[in-house]
């Protein structure tokens, strides 16, 4: 079967404006941009106001930091490590964050429970090299401002039937805590060690056959901050956390 032909209308060319149409739109806003104020600043001799909830380079308040590590765990691009300094003559643990690797999130201003992380206003963090976008403790200091703080805010699941609205994390009446199975406990007294906030205690229930005496973690629960310390310490993984739902 022969193909069908197709035949081409023909249509008289017509002026659409193909040159001038476009020369239009950029001679208008030369004359905008002329008249006006640009779209765009003079950067870096000008620059642009940031909101209060801008999410620049995480900063520290060294003097609420206790050490806990929940920076660490929770950063999704693992850029956070603790190192050890001294303050005050005593040596302890604060994080160091290597700002190459760091995306900015905000989740370590987020999860920390004393407000120690906060995200800064900074932005501007061009280097020449690589190690120098490894900020330790003493360069990631930063003045604190109430908007600075990142707060985590939720709702459990329990307590949406009850019509209770989403509250921040800190003011909730239930928390994660450590639950001590009694069984595994060797009484070694790690968890006591590694608290950052000093809520656990190494309390005498007995005295084994050999007469030395029996100890066990007794918790403060209302100081602890559900760093999971004691959980990821715990030699014979005594300890689980108590998630609330």
């Amino acid at each position: 079967m022969a193909e069908a032909k197709r035949y081409r209308k023909k249509v008289p060319p017509e002026p659409t404006g193909y040159i001038f149409k476009p020369m239009g739109v950029t001679l208008r806003q030369t004359i905008r941009s002329t008249v006006n104020r640009p779209n765009t600043v003079l950067y870096p001799w000008e620059k642009l106001q940031l909101p209060d909830c801008y999410r620049g380079r995480p900063g520290l308040v060294i003097d609420n930091c206790i050490g806990c590590g929940m920076c660490v765990r929770i950063c999704p691009n693992k850029c956070i490590d603790l190192v050890e300094v001294k303050l005050e003559g005593n040596a302890c643990l604060r994080p160091q964050i290597d700002l190459g690797r760091c995306m900015m999130c905000g989740y370590c201003a987020e999860y920390c429970p004393t407000d120690a992380m906060i995200v800064t206003p900074e932005y501007e963090l061009a280097t020449t090299t690589r190690r120098k976008l490894i900020y330790d403790p003493f360069e990631l200091m930063h003045e604190h401002r109430p908007s600075y703080e990142v707060h985590m805010v939720q709702v459990l699941a329990s307590e949406v039937d009850k019509g209770k609205d989403a509250v921040e994390l800190r003011f909730m009446d239930e928390k994660d805590v450590p639950m001590l199975d009694d069984d595994a406990c060797i009484g070694c007294g790690r968890c006591e060690k590694v608290c950052p906030v000093n809520c656990i205690e190494m309390a005498e229930v007995g005295k084994n056959e050999k007469g030395r005496p029996i100890k066990r973690p007794r918790f403060d629960l209302t100081d602890c901050v559900s760093c999971e310390n004691c959980v990821l310490n715990c030699p014979k993984n005594a300890l689980k956390m108590k998630e609330v739902l």
